[in-house]
């Protein structure tokens, strides 16, 4: 039944239309338009941006993109992953591109596009992925439905591969890791720690794809929206109860909200967070509690939204920031003083 069509699209010469309040338009081209592009891994889409207008801070869990600029002066920047050393902040990476000019946005992370000029800009990129899906963070963590738990959001806004050992040199060791029974200290103002163990406590785990996470949250302490960019994680409820979600990347039908699955897990339970999505974990009891999960990856990567958007060094633009979340400057200063 295959034909010709299923390899053609018409239209990518027709500016898309940005009379909307970010004053930008994405016009995506993968395997849901362009059904020839299944199996193939990979997708295009073209940019339009009004004047001063945003493509805003949001991910594409499933690939990495290649961006070259047709018309216009755009800013552009991703904020790397959470650093391993709590004590270093996520790095923010910008330029300033012009026509002709090619930017690379790594896999998974937070990266946004500004013209900064008073015409119009264009802008065209390849995705490794037939279906890249992309996260808004403004619109996951603000507007899913049902909303997020506001306690969950106040509470809130307050990684690479190894090179292998020699076979020569390794030991039993390198296959083991001592003290996940401890637990953490969760006296930090979101009332929660989580303690890694990948490859970078375990080089065991080198090559094989998983990793396991040991989470103990104070009573209403809070593991707070996050995303990871390179593993699903299955966590499992040891002791108290939790009220957990995860929000759905944005929909291809622009009129359609971003969905929001929530429930409440107690001792045994377990329950599934797809790779890449906002996800969150809330301790609703006055006591303790504690988790454990596996993710599919030897070194996941986090991503905690708040940090990414509001503590990046060096901050991400305020003019950005103000028209992404639609509030005023001095709500954006705020956020930027908390991290």
């Amino acid at each position: 039944m295959v034909v010709a069509d299923d390899f053609f699209f018409s239209g990518l010469n027709i500016p898309g239309n940005t009379s909307n309040p970010l004053g930008s338009r994405v016009t995506t081209v993968n395997v849901n338009q362009l059904p020839g592009l299944n199996t193939l891994g990979i997708s295009v889409v073209r940019i339009d941006y009004a004047p001063y207008g945003l493509n805003p801070p949001h991910t594409q869990p499933r690939a990495i993109e290649v961006l070259r600029v047709l018309e216009g002066t755009l800013y552009v920047g991703f904020v790397t992953s959470n650093p391993a050393d709590p004590n270093k902040r996520n790095m923010l990476f910008t330029k300033y591109l012009n026509n002709g000019d090619v930017f690379v946005f790594p896999e998974g992370l937070i990266l946004f596009q500004f013209n900064v000029g008073h015409k119009n800009a264009v802008a065209f990129a390849g995705l490794s992925s037939q279906n890249p899906g992309v996260i808004t963070i403004a619109n996951m963590v603000f507007g899913s439905y049902p909303s997020i738990n506001q306690v969950v959001l106040t509470k809130a806004f307050q990684v690479e591969k190894k090179i292998c050992k020699n076979p020569n040199m390794v030991v039993a060791d390198d296959f083991f890791f001592s003290g996940l029974n401890i637990p953490g200290n969760t006296s930090n103002p979101l009332g929660s720690r989580v303690t890694t163990v990948n490859v970078n406590q375990l080089p065991g785990l080198n090559t094989l794809g998983i990793s396991v996470v040991r989470i103990d949250y104070a009573p209403y302490g809070l593991n707070p929206p996050h995303t990871q960019p390179r593993a699903t994680e299955v966590l499992r409820v040891l002791e108290g109860t939790l009220y957990v979600g995860f929000v759905t990347s944005n929909p291809a039908d622009p009129n359609k909200r971003n969905k929001l699955f929530t429930k409440y897990l107690n001792n045994g339970d377990v329950f599934v967070f797809p790779e890449g999505l906002i996800l969150f974990q809330f301790n609703v009891g006055h006591k303790n509690a504690v988790a454990f999960a596996g993710l599919s990856s030897q070194n996941p990567g986090v991503i905690t939204i708040a940090n990414m958007v509001f503590g990046s060094y060096p901050s991400i633009n305020k003019v950005v920031l103000t028209k992404a979340f639609q509030v005023e400057k001095k709500v954006i200063d705020y956020l930027q003083a908390q991290f």
